[in-house]
């Protein structure tokens, strides 16, 4: 049986709504010999059971599981894991005969928080944000290979640096199951390397894929900019769109390689396309004028709300920088990842980058993560990514 944490009276409110977060300072006390990662019960400061999770030692004690007094086993793993594939087909993400690329559980909102896993074609890369998913990820992969059947064949295990390193987990990359050399998946209809070795997040950047088509749809006879370029994501679909010339920028020499790879395997030969290794701001300043379509996707730069303060100041810096240099009657993409950046604070941060520079600026869409990275609506902070579409005369 579980051991039991005790909470102080009054800090079950927001259990009482579903929330899936117990913080540290919540608890009263707890039983004798609980370890990091350990499925523990969560009892009311009334004696009453109300949730059971993952403990770990940390501002965040528990993810809650359940609110259910339930065993977490090979029962409730292929039930949850089967509830998040059922979504993805109902909405045609998954068994899509033109993208074979997407999140199948994406934390909170496919209730199993802590957990992340990818699709790529028939490789899954697992990632683990708590100690517990990582204590359970043989018993996930095998109710992960159970549930998906024919569409998945290899779980590879990336949480080298995603797990609290103070756990001492001597956690490894590698396949807990299967192995491939075959790394390409289909997105739309488009192939792209996914580098799940010693890429960022899972290898791929998955929840740009609906942004990525509607910037493909803006491309035709442009000449474009894509900043942060990663994988080159945003530049093969503005290729694609039939852009007339295509630069991508970033400081990373390895994601610049990427990125060629990429855009050959979609476009060998192509002139239209050319990478540049070099810093985001030092290039726009020597590229005035030039572009009349741009994308900003930086990586987050605030991983904790310590941090917005200084975060709010970089994005307005980073947008100043665009909107100065795009052409009159450009169209820029400008997105924050960082999850303590609100939609109303990274808005407000282009609002003033746009006041700074004195352009006329429209919002033409304002961007999400798409619906193979669900909210879970008792959890709001799982509402991470937010990007703006301007029109700039």
């Amino acid at each position: 049986m579980y051991k039991n944490i005790y909470l102080k009276r009054g800090k079950e409110e927001s259990l009482l709504r579903f929330h899936p977060w117990i913080f540290s300072g919540a608890i009263h006390h707890a039983d004798e010999g609980i370890e990091e990662g350990d499925v523990v019960r969560v009892i009311t400061s009334e004696g009453e059971f109300i949730a059971v999770g993952h403990y770990q030692i940390g501002s965040i004690a528990v993810r809650v599981l359940s609110f259910r007094d339930i065993t977490i086993d090979h029962e409730f793993w292929t039930s949850r894991l089967a509830a998040a594939l059922q979504m993805r087909l109902s909405i045609g993400i998954a068994d899509n005969v033109h993208n074979n690329t997407y999140r199948l559980v994406h934390g909170e909102g496919d209730n199993l928080p802590g957990l992340i896993i990818d699709c790529y074609g028939a490789t899954a890369v697992m990632q683990a944000h708590s100690v517990g998913m990582h204590v359970c990820r043989q018993e996930i992969g095998e109710a992960l290979v159970e549930v998906m059947g024919h569409r998945i064949s290899n779980v590879y295990y990336k949480s080298e640096t995603t797990l609290p390193y103070k756990a001492d987990l001597g956690q490894e990359n590698g396949f807990i199951i299967g192995s491939t050399d075959d790394n390409t998946a289909v997105e739309n209809g488009l192939k792209f390397h996914v580098d799940w070795l010693r890429g960022q997040k899972t290898g791929f950047f998955v929840d740009q894929r609906e942004n990525r088509s509607l910037l493909e749809q803006y491309a035709k006879d442009k000449t474009v900019l894509n900043m942060f370029c990663y994988t080159g994501g945003f530049s093969v679909y503005a290729m694609r769109g039939g852009a007339k010339l295509v630069h991508s920028v970033d400081s990373s020499a390895k994601a610049i390689e990427l990125t060629n790879r990429n855009i050959e395997m979609n476009f060998p030969g192509d002139a239209r396309h050319e990478a540049f290794c070099d810093d985001a701001f030092r290039y726009l300043d020597a590229n005035d004028n030039k572009y009349d379509l741009m994308v900003l996707d930086p990586p987050a730069f605030a991983k904790h709300r310590g941090a917005l303060r200084n975060a709010l100041k970089g994005y307005t810096r980073l947008n100043v920088k665009g909107l100065e240099r795009i052409k009159h009657g450009g169209i820029l993409f400008t997105f924050s990842c960082s999850q303590v950046v609100t939609k109303d604070n990274f808005r407000n941060a282009v609002f003033t980058a746009a006041a700074q520079t004195g352009r006329k600026v429209r919002i033409l869409h304002q961007l999400h993560q798409p619906a193979d990275h669900p909210i879970n609506i008792y959890h709001p902070e799982g509402e991470y990514l937010k990007g703006l579409v301007l029109y700039v005369e």
